[in-house]
């Protein structure tokens, strides 16, 4: 069997991606696809670690915006991230794959807290650790958390899961001569304007050397398409 192209990566997860075609929530079948795509993954011996955000359930920026105190708001879309965490975790444990999540936020009675070692050591164990709370601060992103938990970890790579199967040219469903990117630097991709993460998430994986992925996630067998090395969705590299 050809070995993997990573042995430890940092997938980041949309809390929309667990909605489906649904209004808001969690669609069972959706989450048991991906975490059967995490699983398949898993058994080739790659150590996973997963952020996850909330938009499914709470936006930060939409509390925000209507009117309530950013920081409130941010804290509560924290919440609904280990919520996400949480239904992930135990999907992941109904197909006997080992989960833990571990949360910036403490709530000890329900998840573990966020402790690097303790994270590498599981991973290293062969569990997958789904990471909830994002960076523990408001004002931060679920895209810098990816980042930042890519980096401590020792990632070699961040997969950005989204609906889109990579970076384009221009929005592939208004403009049809629309072409992936299938490699681009982090300076084309600035220099592009191209919106791979947030600003704060991408200068971090710049500075660190650490590469981004993105894909979709509803392409059946792409995780593991990108984890083989293959040509799926778009690499943004230094």
């Amino acid at each position: 069997m050809t070995a993997a192209a990573y042995s430890r990566i940092l997938l980041k997860l949309s809390g929309e991606a667990l909605m489906g075609d649904d209004a808001y929530g969690i669609n069972e079948e959706v989450v048991s696809r991906i975490v059967s795509e995490v699983a398949e993954v898993n058994r080739l011996g790659v150590q996973v670690g997963v952020v996850i955000g909330g938009g499914n359930i709470f936006r930060g920026m939409k509390g925000a915006a209507s009117g309530m105190d950013r920081a409130t708001a941010d804290y509560m879309g924290m919440l609904a991230t280990v919520m996400n965490a949480m239904a992930l975790a135990d999907a992941m444990r109904r197909v006997d794959l080992e989960a833990r999540v571990q949360s910036a936020l403490r709530i000890d009675q329900v998840v573990e807290p966020y402790i690097r070692g303790r994270a590498i050591r599981h991973l290293e164990e062969g569990r997958v650790v789904i990471f909830a709370a994002g960076t523990g601060n408001p004002f931060f992103t679920t895209d810098t958390a990816a980042a930042l938990r890519g980096a401590e970890i020792g990632a070699q790579i961040v997969l950005k899961a989204t609906k889109v199967d990579g970076v384009y040219t221009a929005d592939p469903k208004k403009d049809p001569a629309a072409q992936r990117y299938h490699r681009i630097s982090f300076d084309e991709a600035i220099g592009r304007n191209l919106a791979v993460l947030d600003s704060t998430a991408f200068a971090l994986c710049r500075d660190q050397k650490l590469p981004i992925n993105v894909f979709s996630i509803f392409k059946p067998g792409a995780l593991k398409r990108v984890v083989m090395g293959e040509d799926e969705g778009t690499l943004v590299h230094s």
